[in-house]
Parts: C-alpha cells; structure tokens; sequence
C-alpha cells in the first residue's frame, strides 16, 4: 500500500473519530498533549490499524508512537514490511 493512501486513511480516521480539524493534523502534531487523545482514543487507533491494514498491534507498541508522523512510520513500515 501507497504511503499516501495509508496518510489519508489515518487522517480521514482522526478526523471523523476524534472530530479534528484538517489543519489540527500535522507530522510533528502530538497525539495525547495536542491533540488530546486519552488510552482509550489509542484503543480506537488500534482497531482502525487491524480493520484498515490488516496486522495485529499490541497495546505497548502504540504507547510509544507520540505523534501523528510516528503513526504514520509506525502503520508504513508494518504494512510493507517483507
């Protein structure tokens, strides 16, 4: 899958679900101090990346991602991983 088409996922996803604006959704944009998602939101982050992509995430690995770019590496790099 395209990084675009995974970009455009992820930001359509936070968009509709958290009730983000566009221009909210920046690389460096962090995801629980800027953004004000809380564990559960991370909760519903991980069901869109098993629903949309198709791999398995476990709660530790996504408490380590803290900002919108690092979900988007996070997502790239499983879903074109070898």
């Amino acid at each position: 899958m395209k990084e675009q088409k995974i970009i455009q996922i992820v930001n359509d996803f936070l968009i509709d679900e958290f009730e983000l604006e566009p221009e909210q959704i920046k690389v460096d944009t962090l995801l629980r101090d800027e953004l004000e998602l809380e564990s559960l939101d991370l909760v519903d982050i991980i069901v869109l990346i098993e629903r949309e992509f198709g791999f398995k995430v476990e709660p530790t690995e996504i408490v380590k991602v803290n900002t919108v770019g690092e979900l988007y590496d996070f997502i790239i790099e499983r879903v074109n991983k070898p």
